[in-house]
């Protein structure tokens, strides 16, 4: 239930007091723990369809609720997107082959607060165009987290991770965005990945929202399939995505989704 009680700015973004942050960093930790939990579960002949199942059991044995079972109508407790899947692609019964990348995104619901958060994974061994655009994309996630401060604004954020991505030779993803939450599940503001610098709604201390870039080898445009969820890119190339949550602090950022056992990266997939 959504019993906010802080203050609303012009733009409608909700500003959050300090006890708010232990909230968050609950669930946050939460999600990230689970998607520690299930990285060994990612092997080539695994199902997505089993992967989910897991996290859906984890979810229950912690006592929390998956804020994704249910909503608009979706039935699972995470997304999971493999190779040129951009997003929210839909559990199932195909098997992963060697070399498959993929994104899972998983969002908990614990005490009233929603984590969420999402990571690449690798089934086998790691191509080497997959890796660089792994690569890429984790660190053009913390570009934009690095400019997270009271003062600066939403432009900031997608000019960073845009403007590093592009130097790389790829292109972000323009059709979905970051968004803000706390004890709902999506609010005011889109937080786009790409952006002019000063522009957009000035960062409060006391925001709550995620930042998830979508980057492809290839072209930025996606389309969606039949099933009214599952995003692809275009031109078929491969696609990855990192998310954290955060809160905008008096002197920064504060992660709320950093992952316990160091495993946010995929580098110790091959190690």
């Amino acid at each position: 239930m959504d019993d906010f009680n802080g203050r609303l700015t012009k733009d409608g973004i909700r500003i959050h007091d300090a006890p708010d942050f232990a909230g968050m960093h609950r669930a946050g930790r939460l999600a990230a723990e689970i998607l520690d939990e299930i990285a060994d579960m990612v092997v080539p002949g695994a199902t997505t369809a089993d992967i989910d199942a897991a996290i859906e059991a984890k979810v229950t044995a912690a006592g929390a609720t998956s804020a994704t079972i249910g909503y608009r109508g979706y039935q699972h407790a995470s997304c999971i997107s493999v190779n040129h899947v951009v997003c929210h692609g839909i559990p199932g019964t195909k098997t992963l082959k060697d070399g498959d990348i993929l994104n899972i995104d998983v969002t908990v619901i614990v005490d009233g607060w929603f984590g969420d958060t999402s990571r690449m994974y690798v089934a086998g061994k790691l191509g080497r165009k997959a890796e660089r655009l792994i690569q890429v994309t984790h660190d053009a996630l913390f570009k934009g987290i690095e400019a997270v401060r009271p003062g600066a604004t939403f432009g900031d954020i997608g000019h960073a991770i845009q403007t590093y991505v592009e130097a790389h030779r790829m292109s972000v993803v323009r059709d979905f965005c970051g968004h803000g939450l706390g004890q709902v599940f999506h609010a005011p503001p889109n937080v786009l990945h790409y952006g002019r610098p000063g522009t957009g709604p000035v960062l409060e201390e006391g925001m709550f929202f995620t930042i998830e870039p979508m980057v492809n080898i290839g072209r930025p445009e996606t389309k969606v399939l039949s099933d009214d969820w599952t995003a692809v890119t275009r031109d078929k190339s491969l696609s990855a995505q990192f998310e954290h949550s955060v809160g905008v602090t008096a002197t920064g950022v504060d992660i709320f989704t950093l992952s316990p056992s160091g495993r946010f990266y995929p580098t110790w997939i091959n190690a």
